[in-house]
């Protein structure tokens, strides 16, 4: 039981031990006004207690994976522009575990306690005033900005939720929206990707990389990818032109003269992508800032990209789903009680697709 609902029982403790004591030393007429007291005291307890409950997963501080904590919650409550979402799945993603360590709590205005998880699919339960485009029963896919997703339920709002794919289950659904809407804002709205143009995708069997992939090919672009030995085949299912093991191949010696760079890994193999971009091309990165001085030396563009909630480009991923065009890649499915191993393994940078939380059965 978490703190914040213990100390309303503890009040309550200690004015009705108050009130039993005074009853014993005041004057009649005070002792039935206390009397009174005394007797709803229990009864605003009971309905403290009563408050709907969940199971969570909590982090009260930040630290390693041991800090997340399996909690029974209050359930939250929708405002007027949100929605109550029952979660049957929740995706994984590195950026949780960067958000459990505190290092980045300023820049993503996150506050403790907090429950995590960005991705969820699941139906929603009830609205609030202002909701016009769901309603309850409906089944939902959503990335969640303010997180809250490894809980038995959470909210969202119309901004940041849309209709699940009918062509994927809930699972597959809850690993889909925080990394195909990454994949969309880089390719799309930054780099603006066209048919004919080439593109170079970092860490092509991740979860970014993986929807990166398939939404280039859809755009009509050739995919030059890389990733590590065990996952070439990987890139080459999920429709790659081109396919670079890194751990053999220097991507720089295959790639030439690229449109676009997507990159997940920055470090060094940042640095080196700036000389494959042809003049004119862009750079865009999920975990650095590019080089200013770099891109002015090779007359090309770059952008650090840091993904928004967006329901209408859901909307646009959900139609390439339901197009068969691309779908997400899990690898591992676990339990709620196990977002230790899960954080511990998405952290690694080394997942092939995406781990989920599954947290209730699907629904017949």
């Amino acid at each position: 039981m978490s703190d914040g609902e213990t100390r309303p029982r503890r009040v309550f403790a200690r004015l009705i031990t108050f009130s039993m004591y005074t009853l014993t030393i005041m004057p009649i007429s005070n002792r039935l006004i206390l009397g009174a007291v005394a007797a709803i005291l229990p009864v605003m307890a009971r309905a403290q207690s009563t408050k709907p409950m969940m199971k969570a997963i909590v982090i009260h501080e930040y630290g390693g994976p041991e800090v997340l904590k399996y909690e029974d919650v209050p359930r939250p409550e929708p405002k007027e522009n949100e929605a109550l979402v029952r979660v049957i799945a929740a995706g994984v993603n590195p950026v949780d575990a960067l958000i459990r360590t505190g290092k980045y709590a300023k820049f993503f205005g996150t506050t403790l306690p907090l429950i995590p998880g960005y991705d969820i699919a699941g139906i929603v339960e009830k609205t609030g005033a202002k909701i016009t485009k769901l309603k309850a029963g409906d089944s939902i896919y959503a990335y969640v900005l303010w997180g809250g997703g490894y809980a038995e339920y959470a909210v969202a709002t119309e901004g940041e939720a849309t209709a699940k794919p009918k062509s994927l289950n809930y699972i597959e659904a809850a690993a889909a929206p925080l990394v195909a809407l990454t994949a969309w804002q880089a390719l799309i709205d930054t780099a603006k990707l066209s048919a004919g143009q080439t593109v170079l995708i970092h860490g092509g069997s991740g979860g970014v990389g993986s929807m990166a992939i398939q939404i280039a090919k859809a755009r009509g672009a050739k995919v030059i990818a890389t990733a590590s030995t065990s996952n070439q085949e990987l890139l080459k299912q999920l429709g790659a032109d081109v396919a670079i093991d890194y751990t053999k191949t220097k991507f720089e010696d295959v790639a030439k003269d690229v449109d676009v760079v997507l990159d997940s890994v920055g470090k060094d193999t940042l640095a080196r992508s700036y000389g494959v971009v042809r003049k004119g091309g862009i750079i865009a990165t999920l975990v650095a800032e590019p080089d200013q001085a770099e891109l002015d030396k090779h007359g090309i563009r770059g952008a650090a990209i840091s993904v928004k909630p967006n329901a209408s480009e859901l909307a646009e991923i959900t139609k390439l789903i339901e197009e068969k065009k691309i779908k997400p890649v899990v690898s591992q499915v676990l339990p709620l009680t196990e977002a230790v191993k899960a954080q511990e393994q998405a952290a690694t940078h080394h997942t092939r697709g995406k781990i989920v939380l599954k947290i209730a059965d699907e629904p017949k």
